[in-house]
């Protein structure tokens, strides 16, 4: 059973306090265990190796996991806060996901499917390896005839589709860096980030479908480069046959290229430190900021972390839900995924159209075994109820993974119960687009986890919680969440900015990486993400974190989902504002708002007790998922600028917010 009456004091007023304490375990399934591709004694093996000596160990991934052209020199190049990691090795990343399993023993792959594909609309595309290996060629002799060379960077702007996999891959083919921005990001977003990678082509489509509506793209690309004379080439891909504008000799169509050119391109031979992508981050205010990953490090660590982590086997077909345009889709819908040679499924729509069961169907109809999605979702499909994942079979499951942000006990609960009936392990993992990969997450079949809980680091990872000195924060009380060595896959700066990143990341604690987020650590050695730090909240002189009081709110009966923010008040400094959506057919009004006052209260402690109370039928997210608390402290405090809304995924929200009766 759930205990969270609890609380743990820090030892400054600076840290974080903890107010929830977790104490439900489930144990590894043995059944599960015995087949894991990380068994108890790989993994203590490995963690042993990477603790004696973390190069030889990341050595060890590399040489196992990834095929290489030339052999690295060192393994690892620090000069804090800046590293390169397999110095003077060759290799390719396409080759990598593609050629490699085509070739001698593993040729068979040849015909197994690499990606199967869902439409909203209900179209359906199955792509195998040798199909997708041909159309990456293809496009990317596409690339270099149109003047692409190695170096150039390319501006990726389309929908969930099979042909953006494509291009991203036929990039790394001939060692052109990408840099997806999310179909969803408006004009002026695309031009920022054209802008500042330097991109001088631009892959694109008509539009996309979402919601049950053709959304056009092109308009977008038009407009975003207007005036901008450097990109000298867009490529249309034909998705929803919408009338667009065609600017004769800059514009061209995917297929028309497609059909002439040559399926006969060879890898290039790319050093290991060769930029791969610049990702920006989602969210961001002002300049945009764009974070580089190189190729032999972040192929390394995404392979070796998926294949883990996910438990990846021959037979899987394994769902991702994140779009390709955020970095879980770069490093596990496409790079960690295809690169062990399993089988992506990606889908173009959202998870509740034409109905609240779409997901369940999918999972149904395409016999999905590995299923990886957002807390946000999953609260989500609490609210619009347990009847719709019920009437489909999902006997086909057999692993569940959360990302994105700290999963709510309750919500890990539910998702247990309801949508892995009881016998699929959780991997709840915790990392950032700039680490590139998985940081802290269970290893299914090994350890054990708790709701809600992120568990223990990835071997060769060396995470700890600090207090504002920079000194270690003893269990159970909170801090801030750093990372204390280089590992592979972590970004190797901000595009065209050295001082921003060493400020941003590696400027509070000497040569440690500074996570933004506040954590706290059990006596078992679990991390618990409790938010980012700039939602801490000040309460009468605690500081106090958001996910701990919103997981103490949707473990009530009548809340699918909620978010706390705090405004400015004269007596307790801050007073805490929840935002409650309720669960389908609650009652709502002034007894549900103090029977959630004092269920908060008895759960974890007066000083958590909300002072306001707005219900609410959906809350402000990013096309991501993520809560945007940033709009939610502006309604709190009734201030009326909100600020950039550009990555808001439904402006209607805003308006029924700012009229809910407030408690």
């Amino acid at each position: 059973m759930s205990n969270r009456t609890g609380r743990a004091r820090a030892r400054g007023t600076q840290d974080i306090e903890s107010l929830l304490q977790e104490k439900r375990v489930f144990k590894p399934d043995a059944a599960f265990a015995k087949q894991a591709n990380w068994k108890r004694g790989t993994l203590a093996e490995y963690r042993d190796l990477a603790e004696r000596s973390p190069q030889r160990f990341w050595a060890k991934m590399a040489r196992e996991h990834v095929d290489w052209f030339a052999p690295w020199k060192r393994v690892l190049d620090w000069k804090p806060p800046f590293a390169k990691w397999f110095v003077g090795g060759k290799l390719n990343v396409s080759y990598n996901c593609l050629d490699r399993h085509l070739l001698g023993e593993d040729a068979w792959r040849r015909n197994k499917a690499a990606i199967i594909w869902e439409g909203e609309p209900g179209e359906t595309r199955v792509i195998t390896y040798g199909q997708l290996h041909r159309e990456v060629c293809k496009f990317a002799n596409v690339l270099k005839e149109l003047g692409v060379r190695k170096g150039d960077r390319i501006a990726l702007y389309m929908p969930m589709i099979p042909e953006l996999a494509i291009a991203m891959l036929a990039c790394t083919r001939i060692g052109a860096p990408h840099s997806v921005v999310f179909g969803g990001f408006s004009a002026e977003a695309l031009r920022d980030r054209i802008l500042d990678v330097g991109a001088t082509f631009v892959v694109t489509a008509d539009g996309g479908y979402r919601r049950g509506k053709a959304h056009a793209l092109k308009p977008a690309v038009d407009e975003a480069l207007d005036g901008i004379d450097a990109v000298s080439h867009v490529v249309i891909v034909r998705r929803t046959g919408q009338k667009i504008n065609f600017e004769a000799g800059r514009d061209l169509w995917w297929h028309d290229l497609m059909e002439r050119a040559s399926a006969d391109c060879k890898p290039a031979k790319l050093d290991a430190e060769h930029p791969l992508f610049v990702l920006y981050t989602s969210g961001s205010t002002g300049k945009p900021k764009g974070i580089l990953h190189t190729t032999g490090g972040y192929l390394t660590y995404v392979t070796v972390t998926a294949k883990a982590i996910f438990d990846l086997k021959e037979e899987d077909t394994y769902w991702c839900t994140a779009d390709i345009g955020w970095i879980t889709g770069h490093s596990y819908v496409v790079y960690g995924i295809l690169a062990n040679g399993a089988t992506t499924f990606m889908y173009e729509g959202v998870p509740t159209h034409p109905r609240p069961d779409r997901f369940w169907d999918i999972i149904e109809r395409h016999q999905i075994t590995i299923f990886y999605t957002a807390p946000t979702a999953i609260r989500t499909f609490i609210r619009l109820g347990e009847e719709h994942p019920k009437k489909h079979d999902l006997s086909t499951l057999r692993l569940l993974g959360t990302v994105g942000e700290p999963i709510n006990p309750e919500a890990w609960m539910w998702y247990h119960r309801v949508i892995g009936r009881k016998r699929c392990p959780i991997v709840d993992t915790w990392w950032q687009t700039e680490t590139g990969g998985i940081l802290i997450t269970p290893i299914p079949g090994v350890v054990s986890t708790k709701p809600g809980s992120a568990t223990l680091p990835f071997p060769g990872i060396e995470p700890d919680v600090f207090d504002e000195e920079g000194r270690s924060v003893r269990p159970p009380n909170g801090g801030f969440l750093v990372i204390k060595k280089p590992w592979p896959g972590m970004l190797r700066g901000i595009w065209g900015d050295d001082a921003r990143y060493v400020e941003q990341y590696w400027k509070r604690y000497r040569n440690v990486y500074f996570a933004g987020d506040g954590a706290h650590r059990d006596k078992q050695g679990n991390f618990w993400i409790m938010g980012r730090i700039d939602d801490v909240m000040n309460i009468s002189g605690h500081r106090i974190g958001t996910m701990e009081l919103e997981s103490a709110l949707v473990s009530h009966a009548k809340v699918a989902e909620a978010a706390v923010v705090g405004r400015p008040d004269e007596i307790t400094g801050t007073a805490i504002v929840a935002f409650v959506t309720p669960v389908s057919g609650a009652n709502i009004g002034g007894d549900l708002r103090n029977e959630l006052r004092e269920h908060v209260s008895k759960q974890i402690g007066a000083i958590a007790k909300p002072k306001d109370i707005h219900f609410t039928d959906a809350l402000p997210k990013t096309r991501s998922g993520k809560i945007m608390r940033r709009l939610l402290r502006a309604i709190a405090s009734g201030d009326e600028r909100v600020g950039d809304t550009s990555t808001l995924e439904d402006y209607s929200v805003l308006a029924r917010l700012r009229e809910a009766e407030e408690g």
